[in-house]
């Protein structure tokens, strides 16, 4: 069994509407709020406060800090062991507080994750290297309060995938600490490179730089998995009023059986332009042997017209890395292009015909309870023909007849 995360963002996307959306869905409070205290910062307090807002129900968060204002995000903050707090800090102070912290791995390594995203979003923009970046808001205390309990939350919520279809834009401009910028931020809309984003007609900034990175980061796919179950949904409401929507987060948990089919999963491809066929073929059957669904080549010109060969690969997202180093290591590429996709496929069941030729086990598809496909299985056929010396054929139509005239074992 599988816990899949789906999100749908009608107003935006924050860490604290994220933080409030996983809280409501079962973490505790209480526990998240202790746990958090391995970061060793000054104190603060994760707040979740059920509300009602436009006839609906939901939750708000707010990271509270010690002197801390009421506004989030605009506070004022006086603490005795932390001068560069209130103008941000750099990247490595940041993922260095994460790293010495008492949190599970796997928090540290996604938390770091998702400020290495902002931070190489920011270096692109201002045009400098990433160690120079200095963060002002996503450095702010309550921002890595909300990032990295996000992170801890995902964990204690046992999340397999994330899945979302798209984020909202607004429109307009924005204030930010380096002067007016369009709207979206340059960062957000750095991060957001490639996600599917809507323009709405929201004058103000919907989605943040860290609820951007935090979306990123987790992102597996756009929608929940054929048979997935829907077991408890929460709302999460932003502080701002917009002028069109709600200013809403939406996140249900799906549970999905094991014997589910996968739909989300990602496509890695390279160009190759100096490998024999007989080299292709040896990481053709390699990629299948780590994991990956499926393997296809085509011929295609590269520059100066340069006959060349396209290598795609279909693949869960948990597998990329380990199919990645099969990629790397077993051609010449020196660079793989992924992104995520979904498929529909069929639930998939054997079952056995008898032909006079002997028992032929048949590849049978299902959809919606109803059988869509029916394929004899070619190594039988090729037994089986070898044995009663007639072509391969013969058996295949033979065991085709049996089905359709209902001959199941």
């Amino acid at each position: 069994m599988s816990r899949v995360l789906q999100l749908e963002s009608i107003g935006g996307a924050s860490g604290d509407m994220l933080l409030g959306a996983l809280v409501s869905l079962g973490v505790s409070l209480e526990g998240l709020n202790e746990a958090l205290k391995g970061l060793q910062v000054d104190p603060f307090e994760i707040v979740v406060n059920d509300v009602v807002i436009q006839g609906m129900s939901g939750v708000q968060a707010r990271v509270v800090l010690e002197e801390a204002d009421s506004d989030h995000h605009d506070h004022a903050h006086t603490h005795s062991h932390s001068h560069d707090h209130d103008h941000g800090r750099h990247l490595s102070t940041i993922l260095t507080l994460i790293e010495a912290s008492t949190l599970p791995d796997s928090v540290k390594h996604e938390a770091s994750a998702v400020f290495q995203r902002i931070g190489e979003a920011e270096a692109a923009i201002h045009g400098i290297d990433i160690e120079q970046i200095h963060f002002h808001e996503v450095g702010a205390m309550d921002s890595i309060i909300d990032i990295v309990g996000c992170c801890l939350a995902k964990y204690e919520l046992n999340l397999d995938e994330v899945v979302i279809r798209s984020l909202p834009a607004g429109h307009g401009t924005i204030e930010c600490a380096h002067g007016v910028y369009p709207n979206p931020a340059p960062a957000t809309l750095r991060i957001l490179e490639g996600f599917p984003v809507d323009t709405v007609d929201e004058s103000f900034e919907l989605v943040t730089p860290t609820g951007a990175a935090l979306v990123s980061e987790w992102r597996s796919g756009s929608f929940p998995p054929v048979g997935a179950r829907a077991m408890k949904s929460a709302y999460s409401f932003g502080h701002r009023s917009l002028s069109q929507r709600p200013n809403l987060l939406r996140a249900t948990l799906f549970e999905v059986p094991e014997d589910a089919p996968a739909t989300a999963c990602e496509v890695l491809e390279c160009n190759l332009d100096d490998m024999t066929p007989e080299l292709i073929g040896v990481l053709t059957q390699r990629l299948f042997s780590a994991g990956a669904f499926d393997v296809t080549t085509q011929a295609i010109m590269m520059k100066k017209q340069r006959p060349g060969v396209l290598l795609q690969v279909v693949c869960a997202a948990v597998d990329r890395e380990s199919l990645l180093n099969v990629i790397f290591k077993e051609s010449s590429t020196f660079g793989v292009r992924f992104y995520a996709v979904d498929r529909a496929v069929l639930s998939r069941s054997f079952e056995s015909v008898d032909t006079k030729y002997g028992l032929v086990q048949m590849k049978v598809g299902y959809r919606n309870q109803m059988c869509m496909s029916a394929s004899p299985e070619m190594e039988d056929c090729i037994r089986l023909a070898d044995q009663s010396g007639v072509s391969v054929e013969k058996v295949y139509r033979s065991a085709l007849v049996a089905w359709d005239q209902g001959g199941a074992k």
